[in-house]
């Protein structure tokens, strides 16, 4: 039997639908993203807006046609929601237009469910992988992070899926280049502010970064910065996933964006033309947690979506 996670974010709505391999892993059949930007002026104004609105509803027709093609039954679909739909006052629209058309209620989730859900898609992926591809450095605890359009969770916990703490912050990609005008090329001023109050954030946290044993990073955010990082002309989730960027492959990287207009970071390779405009503000934050865990990041493709399907495989 297939399931489907559809996780509606701040800037991009995305579809996995899967189904159970040995051993209780996952076995893909489609993966989908599409840049909606949902969270458009959320911050600013607390409502969401209508284009974008029509934005998400179009592409959940799509996905409504894929869940009928892959014969997923609505009590296996689980279509969640996080920051924008949090922050919203007009959220009942939104419920309202994607039951409509998907046959299931959105779930407006909290941040340490997302949190608890990134780790557990992260760690689903990569987590075999760590010891034996030579990936995890000195013992210690792992840390994910994912970071969104509009908050940025991060994940403590062991190898072995336990949580010891969790933390959603305000400081998504999109959130952050609207409210700080994150808009390339990035003068001085914004950029300093920028890093300062992402400091204050991860500072404010009291967790001992620096004694991590291992970085994940997940979303788009972050597979986007390995991408580019690659040099790839073509997105390719297999050289993607599992790859690693050390700190001052990130630092090196927010150096190249921030000199860069929108446009520009587009022709950089596979970057979607709703996230070359965040980009920038999302390897922002990576470059602040960068230098507080002072060891490399290994990129994961694995993440909310999985921790979803996950949850809907039976017992």
């Amino acid at each position: 039997m297939n399931v489907a996670a559809i996780d509606c974010g701040t800037n991009s709505f995305r579809l996995l639908i899967a189904s159970a391999g040995p051993g209780g892993a996952l076995v893909e059949r489609t993966r989908e993203l599409r840049i909606v930007r949902l969270g458009r002026g959320v911050d600013a104004t607390g409502e969401l807006h209508a284009d974008a609105l029509a934005r998400v509803f179009a592409a959940a027709e799509e996905y409504a046609g894929l869940l009928q093609a892959y014969e997923v039954p609505a009590a296996r679909t689980l279509v969640v929601a996080t920051s924008a739909a949090r922050d919203a006052r007009n959220v009942e629209e939104f419920f309202a237009g994607m039951e409509q058309r998907l046959g299931v209620r959105p779930r407006v989730i909290s941040g340490t469910e997302e949190a608890q859900l990134s780790f557990v898609g992260a760690l689903h992926g990569v987590g075999d992988s760590l010891v034996s591809g030579g990936l995890v450095g000195e013992a210690g605890p792992v840390l994910v992070m994912d970071i969104g359009g509009g908050s940025t969770e991060l994940v403590l916990g062991a190898a072995d899926g336990q949580i010891e703490r969790s933390v959603s912050l305000d400081i998504g990609s999109v959130r952050l280049t609207e409210r700080l005008g994150l808009v390339g090329p990035v003068s001085a001023g914004p950029r300093e502010a920028a890093e300062a109050y992402v400091d204050g954030l991860l500072d404010g946290l009291g967790w001992p970064l620096a004694e991590i044993g291992t970085w994940i990073g997940v979303a788009g955010t972050v597979t986007t910065m390995s991408a580019i990082t690659q040099v790839l002309p073509t997105y390719d989730r297999a050289l993607v996933h599992g790859s690693t960027m050390t700190p001052d492959q990130v630092a090196g990287l927010l150096a190249r964006l921030a000199r860069l207009t929108a446009d520009e970071i587009r022709e950089l390779g596979p970057v979607e033309s709703g996230r070359a405009d965040v980009i920038t503000a999302g390897t922002l934050i990576a470059d602040r947690v960068a230098r507080r865990v002072h060891r490399p990041m290994v990129v994961s493709e694995t993440d909310i979506l999985d921790g979803l399907a996950l949850s809907l495989l039976p017992s």
